[in-house]
């Protein structure tokens, strides 16, 4: 059991490194910072429509403020409002900045396709057009966006409720008891909806055949690493001081520093479930409309 895990983390890690996934994660944070505060005020805008908006707003923040910490809290806190200033210009301004929004918003979701795309070694037929499938590229991103508002508010209401019963639990158990049973059924929760977003992510976003079976292993085991990543980004934004470092620009880096990581444990988890498929299944396959890209192997002469 060991040699297996062993073997299949080695094999992971060689793909991690041949295809270049540390670059793609630097290209993602990228585009995930600058996407951030349209795709958070458009995930607030759906999710109003069915839940208090203030309120949903304040949960959202607060799980951010898990993910990133205080400092990057207050600087996305601050990115989101200034993309949610209403405009002045009438109708056509309006009509405007909603499509902005909409772009910019799904330009993250473009670019972790592209990424998910090279690490399973798959691209868009070239001889299709090109105007089409950046199209489709972009109505599939922001569906994306509307599966994310529909997650979030599931887990806005699943963490009410936990809230509630555990206020409910403490009249029957010591204090210490009752916080360690929540902050359990909270990481449980936590590792169930990070597996349904992963999952959804393999399943619909790259051009590529999978079952549900690998998306299923692949959104579980890369849900286990983002869970431990947030764990150990946390202890490392704690224990540092960016402020030192990076000055007034201190709260920027952080947001950076926590979607760089994120971005390559979200890599590394594909490359796992490209490596479970070829073990335990089948070779994962480029959809109708896609084509298999060949990796390039250089030989050295002597």
């Amino acid at each position: 059991m060991v040699n297996l895990i062993f073997s299949m983390l080695k094999d992971t890690v060689n793909e991690f490194i041949e295809d270049d996934c540390a670059t793609m994660a630097a290209a993602l944070s990228y585009y995930t910072v600058f996407s951030l505060p349209p795709l958070l005020v458009l995930v607030i805008m759906v999710a109003s429509t069915f839940v208090d908006p203030e309120d949903f707003r304040g949960r959202l923040q607060q799980q951010m403020g898990s993910l990133v910490g205080a400092q990057g809290t207050e600087q996305i806190k601050v990115m989101i409002a200034q993309a949610d200033k209403p405009g002045s210009g009438g109708a056509l301004a309006t009509i405007l900045g909603v499509a902005a929004l909409i772009f910019g918003a799904t330009g993250a979701f473009v670019q972790l396709q592209a990424a998910l795309n090279q690490a399973w070694e798959v691209q868009p037929d070239p001889n299709r057009s090109t105007v089409r499938n950046y199209l489709l590229k972009r109505l599939l991103s922001f569906g994306m966006v509307l599966a994310l508002a529909f997650i979030l508010m599931v887990s806005l209401v699943v963490s009410t409720l936990v809230s509630a019963f555990g206020n409910a639990l403490a009249a029957f158990l010591p204090s210490g008891m009752s916080a360690l049973f929540l902050e359990g059924f909270n990481q449980t929760v936590s590792l169930v909806v990070f597996t349904i977003l992963f999952g959804a992510i393999f399943k619909f976003l790259p051009d590529a055949i999978i079952s549900w079976t690998e998306v299923w292993v692949g959104g579980f085991a890369t849900a286990v690493l983002f869970v431990l990543g947030k764990i150990l980004i946390g202890l490392y934004l704690g224990n540092s001081d960016p402020v030192s470092a990076y000055g007034a620009a201190a709260s920027l880096a952080v947001v950076f520093v926590w979607a760089y990581y994120s971005s390559m444990i979200l890599l590394f988890g594909a490359e796992f479930t490209q490596v479970w498929a070829r073990r335990y299944r089948t070779e994962i396959q480029p959809e109708p409309g896609a084509v298999r890209v060949v990796r390039q192997k250089y030989v050295k002469r002597d």
